[in-house]
């Protein structure tokens, strides 16, 4: 991933954050033909002590083909992608100061690189959908609702539904992660791409307001 100095997420906190409010990531390797092969899968990234590296969490269905072109410590790319945004000129101050201003596009992207394994053991496979449902669930229970457990659904469900899954492993070896959010732009700039975010797409699915967001908190608006 192409990442300058100044878009450069390094803290692991603010990466898992990140990867925690997404909930899913691409993962891509290649199959045996050359040609590469991709599924949008549930994720938890697990850093490793030292806050790097670590392991990549999830699963896939069994009738998805693609994990049987996965051979052990096959090389893999995760991506998990947040909030984007399109940018216009138009909201910038220095339009109106010399007018050399043109489109960008901002957003939030972390990729691990690594290696991934298939895991078909019934133990591992439970704790990996019981964490992830841990997870997703704490979100409701904060809520004031009640948070559903694995445990609730009756024992030989539960093992019937864990034989239609595969778990997948990434052993990570590098973590890149970036948030693009105009951060070489004057003050005034990120400004008015604050305000043109909010007052011109606040609806918009790709998550403009997210990115306002963002944008404001590190402005300290």
């Amino acid at each position: 991933m192409y990442v300058p100095h100044f878009n450069a997420l390094e803290g692991v906190p603010e990466i898992q954050a990140l990867v925690s409010s997404v909930g899913s990531a691409q993962l891509v390797t290649t199959g045996p033909d050359g040609y590469p092969l991709a599924s949008l899968l549930p994720v938890i990234w697990d850093p490793a002590g030292n806050g790097t590296g670590g392991r990549l969490v999830m699963h896939m269905a069994r009738a998805n083909q693609h994990w049987k072109a996965i051979e052990p410590g096959t090389p893999a790319l995760a991506t998990v992608t947040g909030p984007e945004a399109y940018v216009s000129p138009g909201w910038y101050a220095a339009k109106a100061e010399h007018g050399k201003v043109v489109p960008t596009w901002n957003y939030s992207a972390v990729h691990f690189t690594g290696r991934v394994t298939v895991v078909h053991d019934p133990g591992w496979l439970r704790e990996a959908v019981s964490w992830l449902t841990d997870l997703h669930e704490a979100g409701r229970e904060a809520a004031g609702h009640e948070a559903w457990s694995v445990d609730d659904a009756p024992e030989r469900y539960v093992t019937g539904q864990l034989r239609a899954i595969v778990g997948i492993q990434v052993e990570v070896e590098k973590v890149e992660a970036k948030a693009k959010l105009s951060q070489n732009r004057s003050e005034a700039d990120r400004v008015g791409v604050v305000s043109g975010l909010r007052s011109e797409r606040p609806e918009s699915a790709r998550g403009e307001a997210q990115v306002a967001d963002r944008m404001a908190e590190d402005l300290g608006l």
